[in-house]
């Protein structure tokens, strides 16, 4: 009986040990990808009001060190260090659940409910960029922010590796469409008499170039299996009855539903999504 328990605990202690030495990441310190980010992935990210993400959102604690999450990022304002963090972390699970890709303009913060869009600005040469946040970190002391691979080339952070940053965070959006209220929009916003038959066709065509949303499209998961991809996104062709397509990138399949053509279908769907069996599906502007 000794010698079976020696011998357990001997073969449990090898599997601590090759656990520890393997780690969560397959690099031991962060890298430089081998390429630059193209005009499409230059884009900023698309602010738009979406629904906090289940996971990430409470108060956590970092070797040892508690962090308070935010209820709400309306009003937030911060200037500090911003870094960047690229191949180390490119397809693991970020703290809200998604995959991270160091193409998207995405970012981590410590305290800053997830998911929050954010206009960071570097102080010294006046360039921003709108980031998405859905990760935690850093956790270095000085700073603030840390910004995909994609975000930091457009700040021009690359060369020193960190850089000052006024970040904002963005949160006045239409009730109704879920897009970003601003000035300009308030003013096109008047009330213009048409004959109702020109009022109608103006509208559709609106409707037409935009799917009237700024997100018309729900990312459900992220796999590096293709055949996965393929049998899910077949099933939720099948079960809601939507288009559904699993476009590949950097060996990531994005199985994804849309376009959808109205909020109130897309925030139904993404209900229903959550509920069953896709905690981590959200809203996004292109396929």
């Amino acid at each position: 009986m000794n010698q079976r328990l020696i011998l357990l605990c001997f073969i449990s202690l090898l599997t601590l040990l090759s656990a520890c030495s393997s780690g969560r990441y397959q690099q031991k310190h962060d890298s430089t990808p081998t390429r630059l980010p193209s005009q499409a992935e230059l884009k900023d990210a698309i602010a738009r009001a979406e629904p906090y993400s289940r996971g990430g959102n409470k108060d956590y604690q970092v070797f040892g060190k508690p962090y308070k999450v935010l209820a709400s990022a309306h009003g937030f304002e911060q200037t500090g260090i911003a870094s960047w963090y690229g191949n180390k972390f490119h397809g693991h699970l970020t703290s809200n659940g998604e995959i991270y890709d160091m193409y998207a303009m995405s970012a981590a913060h410590k305290n800053l409910p997830l998911p929050t869009y954010l206009k960071v600005t570097n102080t010294a040469n006046n360039k921003s960029v709108i980031v998405r946040v859905n990760d935690r970190g850093p956790f270095h002391q000085s700073r603030i922010i840390d910004l995909s691979y994609s975000a930091a080339y457009k700040l021009d952070l690359l060369k020193t590796g960190t850089a000052e940053v006024k970040i904002s965070a963005i949160t006045n959006f239409d009730k109704k469409t879920g897009k970003v209220v601003e000035p300009t929009t308030i003013l096109a916003s008047s009330v213009v008499i048409v004959s109702p038959a020109v009022k109608e066709k103006t509208v559709t065509e609106k409707q037409q170039d935009n799917m009237g949303i700024a997100t018309p499209y729900i990312q459900v998961l992220a796999t590096s299996k293709k055949e996965l991809a393929i049998s899910t996104a077949n099933k939720l062709k099948n079960q809601y009855k939507q288009a559904t397509s699993y476009p590949e990138h950097q060996g990531l399949y994005r199985i994804q539903i849309g376009p959808i053509s109205d909020l109130a279908t897309l925030n139904a769907l993404l209900l229903a999504l959550k509920q069953n069996g896709y905690p981590n599906a959200y809203p996004k502007s292109a396929p």
